[in-house]
């Protein structure tokens, strides 16, 4: 049983404990107690006279007892009742990795807007820690300083706290290219944090090198261009772009090895919930199959939510 999932336990013997005091047979003092005349109100006490063995977690001390079967049919002939505890599916925990130029920011901004996910990206977490003086932020700006790599202690560290904090708790969490090693994932693994999905997003490395070159950034504005996707707008425009310095030929392959060394390793903890998607296609037929993938996972956990006893 899924916890935080939906629950329905199915009572073999028709007659049971009913509080306020009285039977399916008898008849209650006031003529309309409750709306529903087939839901009656079952305390704690003869719950647990049947299920002593069930460990629930109920909100109060009443158990909302409701029959299976049509309205019109009389409780007195019913063989069977179901005790429901309702509750909200455990939120979704999802990462996804792509190489540089994958359109991996884009599909996270769609996958939250649709299933409401907190994005969690390990170097905007880094920058905002740093920016904030916290504990972490600390001992990473002394490396960022000295133009040295954090270590993985520190970031796992971070990305485990903002994991924890209530709003990806409650809503659920897209965790977005972290873990980038299997020592990061191994270390998420000790920390009980692991995804129910893992996205990968494949883009041939031609294509990647030919969106990571011609890539052009306004420094006016801030916003990125690509001289043969998405060209400026005037000449005006045009003039003024620059391209980073890193997105060249040379380097944006060696970073693309660099990505798929660290990729593999990284697919040998999360081989049996991975979901690779062809990301050479227009951007709503890609999300199209990242929908896909979590469509199931949501549709399978509302099929699996309940425990039912025959």
């Amino acid at each position: 049983m899924a916890s935080g999932s939906c629950l329905t336990l199915a009572i073999t013997q028709p007659c049971v404990s009913l509080s306020p005091s009285f039977s399916p047979h008898s008849k209650p003092a006031n003529p309309n107690p409750n709306p529903n005349p087939n839901q009656f109100l079952l305390s704690h006490s003869s719950f647990s006279s049947f299920a002593p063995s069930s460990s629930l977690a109920l909100r109060s001390n009443q158990t909302l007892l409701s029959h299976p079967r049509s309205k019109r049919q009389s409780l007195a002939n019913a063989p069977n009742f179901h005790v429901v505890a309702s509750a909200k599916l455990e939120p979704l925990k999802v990462m996804i990795s792509g190489a540089p130029a994958s359109g991996k920011g884009t599909q996270c901004q769609i996958i939250t807007q649709k299933y409401g996910l907190v994005h969690i990206a390990a170097g905007d977490l880094l920058r905002a820690e740093v920016a904030a003086a916290s504990e972490n932020g600390k001992r990473a700006k002394e490396f960022m300083e000295k133009g040295q790599l954090v270590p993985d202690e520190i970031v796992v560290m971070m990305v485990k706290e903002r994991l924890l904090q209530p709003d990806s708790q409650e809503k659920g969490w897209l965790l977005d290219g972290y873990p980038r090693s299997s020592s990061q994932a191994a270390a998420l693994e000790d920390f009980g944090i692991r995804p129910d999905l893992f996205i990968l997003l494949e883009v041939p490395e031609e294509i990647l090198v030919e969106r990571v070159v011609g890539r052009r950034l306004d420094p006016v504005t801030g916003k990125i261009y690509h001289l043969k996707y998405s060209p400026p707008e005037s000449q005006e425009i045009a003039s003024r772009l620059t391209q980073r310095f890193d997105d060249t030929e040379e380097k944006v392959k060696l970073r693309l090895r660099t990505h798929n060394q660290n990729v593999e390793a990284v697919l040998s903890l999360y081989k049996d919930i991975t979901v690779k998607v062809n990301g050479d296609a227009p951007v709503e037929n890609v999300f199209a199959q990242i929908d896909a993938a979590l469509t199931q996972l949501v549709e399978e956990r509302k099929a699996n939510s309940g425990f039912q006893a025959a």
